[in-house]
């Protein structure tokens, strides 16, 4: 396909906008030291579950990075349920710059990390594509942030 007419089908996609996560709020508001009241109150929320994978993917661990890619897979999931019901249909831009996109891009990034610790080849290669797919600036944010290894 030329560069022509991916440019024009790109164009021609949706953009999705995730409604405000009132977890963020909630966090911003009250604190990390609540954090585990905010995601019990929240456990829809993909920004919580991708700050649990973060801190797992942290720790640099092997059993870390598999408890990483249990809480990235979980914000993973929890964020397309919401892509969906934001009017997403399975492709398309999920922009960086609105801010409530983010939680779910983290978490797609944490599980593309994850996978890449843990050699799931397969999801670490489909996440990373399915993160460029959905936002370059969110693909090139966060590999800046937590680059992948031997990349």
């Amino acid at each position: 396909m030329s560069d022509i007419h991916r440019n024009l089908l790109a164009d021609a996609a949706p953009r999705t906008h995730l409604p405000e996560d009132p977890a963020a709020a909630d966090l911003a508001e009250r604190g990390p030291e609540a954090f585990g009241d905010v995601l019990r109150a929240h456990p829809e929320s993909s920004l919580c579950w991708a700050l649990l994978a973060e801190g797992a993917l942290n720790a640099g661990t092997p059993d870390a990075d598999v408890a990483a890619y249990a809480y990235a897979r979980t914000g993973y999931h929890r964020g397309l349920d919401a892509l969906r019901r934001a009017g997403w249909k399975g492709s398309g831009p999920v922009p960086w710059e609105h801010e409530p996109n983010r939680g779910f891009l983290r978490a797609l990034w944490a599980l593309t990390v994850a996978a890449q610790r843990i050699d799931d080849t397969a999801e670490f290669e489909r996440c990373a594509q399915f993160l460029r797919d959905s936002s370059e600036t969110g693909y090139a944010e966060l590999s800046a942030a937590r680059p992948l290894q031997g990349g």
